[in-house]
């Protein structure tokens, strides 16, 4: 029987291995490869010798015969004794794709630019302290004990940073804990994953805000919970809906309910945790940008209104610092210890926050460092927050509605209007301008339609400078009320 011979293009292959930066033999691998992966070489198929092929490219056998190796490594060719390199492809393979087809979904806009910015969780990051950030950063890796911090830590998080945690969440939250109840983590969900394992004892139904975080119902549905929606009133959910629900855990945003920026009364707070407290149940209390009130202290958190609360409490420092700083917490009610130890030993769970951003975390929480950036914070953002205010009414006057104002790093504008959200959405990216339609915060197949055609944004304050913020609310009017 013949033997087949690889097609080998001369010319072509001269201009692929031309056209790229890359050394010659990864040059010659990755073009050998994607003939077989085309099936434009068959299976079965003679390559020619080394010698040869470098003779026909003019350079030397060392790149070929690299380039065969690593063919011959991942299970592209074989060699046989006195035989050659074949193609080695199974009869049923797929061509790849060079790449996949485009879609018609919606355009991600995380990464683009916008000259006027409105995100709903930027914050002023030219008054970082970065200086005392790279101090901090820099003594941790010159302590003595620096080989040491490069192996795994604390699984439940730094024991100092933790201390630290817990007297920062009291003094500035009202939080009441141990360091023994803070658990760390990179971002909230690796901590509502464990949330979700010690919870499973106690229902599987959990309740959430309508409109709320869309991160909280998602990251229950695929722990196997239902969701249940509760709608969020002036005065965030209604304990009568909770009691008719038959739910026994429930997450909530008291201090400032994301999206609408409602405040919880302290009557409707108590009977939240009479609730769980009568039924034996939990509260999770997402409290995001609780350290941010701009007229009046800040309003103490859920969890410690009562000492025996079955409240788990969950914030970071992303809005307080930033969210490269990467720590997140959350702080369990004592009851839920022993589930989260055994939990802990026997999934061998290790901290997903960096060792190294913790270690120069709390150092950066001792020098007071924290505390000066957040009280510098909040003055810079209530200014900014006023000035959004004003620039809404003087361009929009009585067209727009403001709601969810006095705290935080957003407030809601809403307007009357035959476009669309998205399509409104659409115009203001059109102009440079970045606002977030409310629309994706309700729960599927929940959302009322009304007569009215009022749509509802998200507009963030915190990453613009005060006359941005009113330049840009004076180009979004002129884009959306001339429409």
């Amino acid at each position: 029987m013949k033997q087949i011979q690889v097609p080998i293009h001369q010319t072509e292959m001269m201009s692929a291995l031309a056209g790229s930066s890359a050394p010659l033999y990864v040059q010659a691998y990755q073009y050998m490869k994607r003939e077989i992966i085309a099936s434009r070489w068959l299976n079965q198929a003679r390559l020619p010798s080394v010698r040869k092929l470098a003779e026909l490219l003019g350079i030397s056998t060392t790149p070929v015969e690299m380039a065969y190796q690593q063919l011959l490594a991942e299970g592209f060719i074989v060699s046989r004794p006195r035989s050659g390199y074949f193609v080695q492809t199974p009869d049923d393979i797929f061509p790849l794709p060079a790449a996949p087809p485009p879609t018609n979904g919606p355009k991600l806009k995380r990464h683009h630019h916008f000259p006027f910015d409105f995100h709903m969780s930027k914050n002023e990051y030219r008054h970082f302290p970065v200086a005392a950030w790279r101090k901090a950063y820099s003594r941790c890796l010159q302590e003595e004990c620096a080989a040491e911090m490069l192996f795994y830590g604390d699984p439940q998080g730094e024991e100092g940073l933790r201390r630290e945690i817990a007297a920062y969440a009291k003094s500035v939250r009202g939080v009441q804990c141990t360091p023994e109840q803070v658990i760390i983590g990179s971002d909230p969900y690796p901590l509502l994953d464990i949330i979700c394992r010690l919870l499973r004892p106690y229902g599987d139904r959990v309740g959430v805000e309508n409109p709320g975080y869309p991160q909280y119902p998602e990251a229950f549905r695929q722990n196997g919970l239902q969701v249940m929606p509760l709608a969020v009133h002036e005065d965030g959910i209604r304990h009568e809906d909770l009691q008719g629900s038959g739910v026994k855990l429930v997450t909530v945003s008291p201090s400032h309910q994301f999206p609408t920026g409602v405040t919880m009364p302290i009557s409707r707070r108590l009977a939240l945790l009479q609730w769980a407290h009568e039924t034996e149940g939990f509260i999770i209390e997402d409290d995001y940008d609780g350290e941010f009130r701009y007229y009046g202290r800040p309003i103490p958190c859920l969890q410690g209104l009562r000492s025996d609360g079955r409240v788990i409490y969950m914030s970071g420092f992303s809005q307080v610092l930033s969210p490269a700083i990467g720590v997140h917490y959350m702080i369990l009610p004592a009851v839920l210890l022993p589930a989260y130890h055994h939990l802990k030993f026997h999934l061998f769970l290790e901290c997903t926050a960096s060792r190294l951003q913790q270690l120069a975390l709390e150092r950066f929480m001792k020098e007071g460092y924290v505390d000066r950036h957040l009280r510098k914070m909040r003055m810079l953002l209530r200014k900014k927050h006023d000035r959004l205010i004003a620039s809404i009414q003087r361009y929009f006057g009585e067209r727009a509605v403001i709601s969810g104002n006095g705290a935080g790093f957003h407030l809601m504008l809403s307007i009357t209007h035959p476009l669309s959200a998205h399509e409104l959405e659409t115009l203001a990216e059109h102009a440079g301008i970045r606002v977030s339609a409310a629309d994706y915060t309700w729960l599927p197949d929940t959302r009322s339609c009304t007569a009215t055609d009022r749509r509802s944004f998200i507009v963030g304050f915190g990453g613009l400078l005060e006359e941005e913020i009113d330049e840009g609310m004076k180009r979004l009017a002129s884009c959306w009320l001339s429409t």
